[in-house]
């Protein structure tokens, strides 16, 4: 039919936590110089039956190594998965927990076909990384004003955007932004926030790029309270809608739905708002969660999502298939979380329990290399 592509292949992304190697910056929390593996080493079950602790099958690997990163990627590459979306911070006008990125998975890409692209997590930091509190103190703001926002894009555009394994749509980088509420608050609202995210297209433009597209992550605050804020649905509609994005994607299922018990209908439930994200943004990029568990950052949690295995998570990237091959004039991108959220109980990566078996539910939809 005129107008309408065939399908090549799908581009099926998994986003990185990179907290998996020495991060000076959280060595008040993670005191072993191996990062958040501080953590997963000390979890232990709430409740009865509860799956804990996480055992990587692969040991507590320094993921700002290479030879780590190449073993990755391809574990991901054999089972489907050709793009890494990175968790990227940017705080006090530093980068936080880069090395994953710079140290191991860039040197790591070379002579592949793996792709990447960056997800500015641009949230505040709190306590909730410091396993022996409950308290969501905040470190540093993920906020910036347009002089901090201006060098930092720069460097982004500079350093990843121009990458010649950066992902692109169209011809242009994705570049995805977690939390759009802090984003325009930082910039005194929608209308400077708009007018940077212009600027950012022109300066994808200047150096020699097609563009910029633009990524909201999907929140309409049904998991409650976001790092200590509170994102009211009509609140943050009203932020998305007055933004000038051209797609958005989902991070978590529990921000979508309350990350409690059964997966089935904790995952139906989220899925219920990808019609609300098409509505709002125009193009929506389906997205599947393997859990949710974050019992090993907080003390007093006694709830998770129960019942999560890899049988379950198959079923739902069959929907996500379903929903891009029904619209096939859009971009046949699909994220999962997540590669390797230990602490949140959602990673493809093998671990004692359940081995590759939710590596190859992707591969059973998505097919292999």
């Amino acid at each position: 039919m005129s107008g309408i592509r065939s399908r090549p292949r799908y581009d099926v992304a998994a986003y990185i936590w990179p907290a998996y190697h020495d991060e000076p910056r959280l060595a008040r929390w993670w005191p072993e110089g191996d990062g958040e593996w501080y953590t997963v080493r000390r979890a232990t079950p709430r409740f009865p039956g509860h799956d804990m602790p996480r055992i990587p099958l692969l040991g507590c690997q320094d993921e700002a190594d290479p030879a780590v990163m190449r073993h990755h990627i391809e574990l991901a590459r054999e089972h489907g998965i050709n793009v890494f979306i990175m968790d990227w911070y940017w705080y006090e006008q530093a980068p936080c927990f880069e090395r994953q990125l710079n140290e191991g998975l860039l040197p790591a890409l070379e002579g592949t076909d793996m792709r990447f692209y960056l997800m500015w997590a641009n949230h505040d930091a709190s306590s909730l990384w410091d396993m022996h509190t409950d308290a969501h103190d905040v470190l540093w703001s993920g906020q910036v004003d347009r002089a901090a926002l201006e060098p930092m894009f720069e460097r982004v555009i500079e350093r990843y955007l121009t990458h010649d394994r950066y992902y692109r749509i169209d011809g242009k980088p994705v570049f995805s932004l977690f939390q759009f509420p802090n984003f325009a608050a930082g910039l005194g609202g929608l209308d400077p926030a708009n007018d940077a995210l212009g600027w950012m297209r022109r300066r994808c433009v200047a150096h020699g790029l097609p563009g910029l597209h633009l990524q909201a992550i999907g929140n309409k605050g049904a998991g409650g309270v976001e790092d200590g804020v509170r994102l009211e649905e009509t609140e943050a509609h009203r932020v998305a809608a007055g933004l000038d994005m051209d797609s958005a994607a989902s991070y978590q299922y529990r921000m979508d739905s309350d990350p409690d018990g059964d997966y089935v209908a904790w995952a139906a439930k989220a899925m219920q708002a990808w019609p609300y994200y098409e509505q709002t943004y125009g193009t929506y990029f389906p997205h599947v969660s393997i859990g949710w568990d974050n019992t090993p950052r907080v003390p007093s949690e006694r709830k998770a999502v129960t019942g999560a295995t890899p049988d379950a998570f198959e079923a739902h990237l069959w929907k996500a298939k379903a929903w891009l091959d029904a619209r096939p004039r859009m971009p046949p991108l699909v994220t999962i979380n997540s590669w390797n959220e230990w602490t949140e109980g959602s990673y493809l990566l093998p671990d004692m329990r359940w081995g590759y078996c939710y590596l190859r539910a992707v591969r059973n939809v998505f097919g292999g290399v």
